[in-house]
């Protein structure tokens, strides 16, 4: 079965950020850089070339541009209900497919967030707050925050409602492999995430978390069946578990995220998230860059969390079945 993806990107309405690749080095403006990942300059653009297949689906596909937002390839629409025109296509202009970062299963990648299973209401609050400019990123050349920044400002809550909806109603899969390691493959941003470096070796991980596609190709096809692999400092796993559960009182996950971390109420699930996205969160709320209806009751929790526990707090979480 062959699908033609008409690809015209639509460049007024994209960040430039998000596309000019072959501009200077970007400065990062916070200090979790491998948090926010940003674009490697130099990097050509993923372009595959001629029909494209994925293991496990019979369908194929022709990408005119891989990086559509209006456009993305649903290889598996079995897996799912059936998608709101807003997902599945979004609208032209403004408003990009949510299904084109957040995949049409809602698993999201690292540069953005998981919404499979979160609470209607809790999705529905964040683009109020993204609509209203309470939520913003630490980070101002963070593209994918950029992006959700304008689909906040020109969304109709009907819309919002639809896909809210859509997403509250998929269940969340295990997504994400978390290693403990202490050296990690060399690597360069592109799409706001992490690939090898090309002829590059290994280096020392660090006080930080390398989150990457376990089938490279796969990823750039938008393949809603291929997860990730998060490289975490070794001992991060035990540190970040002893912390979540510290007696006191200084980060009191399960009070408001559910005893299970999986959620409680309108509060968001943490277990088996994108450790780069909960790091991001984490920090945003620190910097008072994320200042949304809730965010208060972040306020204390992130107030004294160094680097090094966030590191640890996030692996921990990401290494949890959602």
């Amino acid at each position: 079965m062959m699908h033609t993806l008409n690809r015209l990107a639509l460049l007024l309405l994209i960040p430039v950020a998000a596309i000019a690749q072959d501009a200077a080095p970007p400065v990062p403006q916070t200090p979790l850089e491998w948090a926010y990942a940003l674009n490697t300059p130099g990097i050509p653009p993923f372009v595959p070339e001629g029909p494209q297949r994925v293991p496990g689906s019979d369908l194929e596909f022709t990408f005119a541009n891989p990086r559509n937002l209006y456009a993305p390839p649903d290889w598996h629409p079995g897996d799912h209900p059936p998608m709101p025109p807003i997902v599945a296509q979004g609208r032209n202009p403004g408003v990009f497919a949510c299904g084109y970062c957040h995949l049409p299963n809602g698993q999201g990648r690292p540069e953005n967030a998981s919404l499979a299973g979160l609470p209607a209401d809790y999705i529905v609050q964040q683009m109020r707050d993204y609509r209203a400019g309470l939520r913003t990123s630490s980070e101002p050349q963070h593209g994918p925050a950029n992006n959700m920044r304008a689909v906040g400002a020109n969304a109709t809550p009907e819309e919002v409602e639809e896909a809210a909806a859509y997403f509250s109603s998929l269940k969340p899969v295990k997504w994400i492999r978390v290693v403990e390691t202490d050296t990690v493959p060399e690597t360069v941003v592109s799409g706001w995430m992490y690939i090898e470096k090309e002829g590059g070796g290994m280096e020392p991980i660090g006080n930080r978390i390398i989150e990457m596609p376990e089938d490279l190709h796969r990823t750039e096809l938008r393949d809603a069946r291929s997860g990730f692999v998060a490289y975490v400092p070794v001992g991060s796993i035990a540190r970040g578990k002893a912390l979540a559960e510290s007696s006191d009182g200084r980060t009191p996950c399960a009070a408001c995220h559910g005893a299970d971390l999986k959620g409680l109420g309108p509060v968001p699930a943490l277990a088996g998230r994108s450790p780069s996205y909960l790091a991001r969160q984490l920090y945003d709320f620190q910097s008072g860059s994320r200042k949304g209806l809730w965010s208060p009751l972040m306020a204390d929790v992130v107030a004294g969390l160094t680097t090094e526990q966030i590191v640890d707090l996030t692996a921990y979480l990401a290494s949890l079945d959602p």
